[in-house]
């Protein structure tokens, strides 16, 4: 049965995407609810008009509001404002639906409960698909590891988040800088790209001396 007949979801793209995009809609019209795509260049945002006035306006005629775009700031100014429900489809910092999204890929292709997996990430531990994938698997007690070198690490003060959601549900939450040792009895390895969207690239040069043994392959 659709449970979103007759709502309306508006969704805000500051950042292209092909899978988030398609993902929201048909997800949207399976469930019987109509939606509004704002492409990079399709709205007043950040032109005219700041964050909180769009919020204000289209928490009056949507009934969700999806963002992906650049600062986490514009989506919790969005979440502030908006009155109505606001789905962050990634920021610069964050990526959780892409996380709720894995976590159910990993209960079909195993009969493991999520609170029984060991997850590795492997590659840029600060990556914002990383940082959403390690709060998740603490909150639902996933054994998670992320090798990454030393100088791509998360802020001690965001580990130390983790750490307590971890301990609380149960889960696990480890930094390394050895590959092998990580991936060990990993029941998945993920990997992310080595440069997001956005970023500067005069720093491929070094992200690729950092990140070239972080590498996904067949022998790992």
């Amino acid at each position: 049965i659709p449970r979103l007949v007759r709502k309306n979801i508006a969704l805000i793209f500051e950042k292209d995407s092909t899978r988030t995009r398609t993902g929201f809609e048909v997800a949207a019209y399976d469930q019987g609810a109509h939606v509004t795509y704002f492409g990079p260049t399709g709205s007043h945002i950040g032109h005219k008009e700041s964050m909180k006035d769009t919020a204000r306006v289209l928490g009056r005629m949507y009934d969700a509001i999806e963002y992906r775009g650049f600062g986490q700031h514009q989506a919790e100014l969005l979440a502030t404002y908006a009155g109505v429900p606001v789905y962050n489809g990634l920021t610069d910092e964050a990526h959780p639906t892409q996380i709720l999204a894995d976590f159910m890929t990993m209960r079909e292709f195993t009969h493991k409960h999520l609170s029984d997996m060991t997850v590795t990430f492997v590659g840029e531990g600060r990556d914002n698909v990383a940082l959403s994938l390690a709060l998740g698997a603490a909150k639902v007690g996933i054994d998670m590891r992320i090798a990454s070198p030393k100088e791509l690490w998360p802020d001690e003060e965001f580990c130390a988040h983790v750490r307590d959601l971890a301990e609380r549900s149960g889960g696990r939450f480890r930094l390394d800088e050895d590959v092998t040792s990580c991936v060990q009895d990993a029941d998945f390895v993920y990997t992310d790209v080595w440069m997001s969207m956005g970023e500067d690239k005069s720093g491929w040069a070094e992200r690729i001396r950092l990140l070239t043994r972080y590498r996904v392959t067949s022998e790992v």
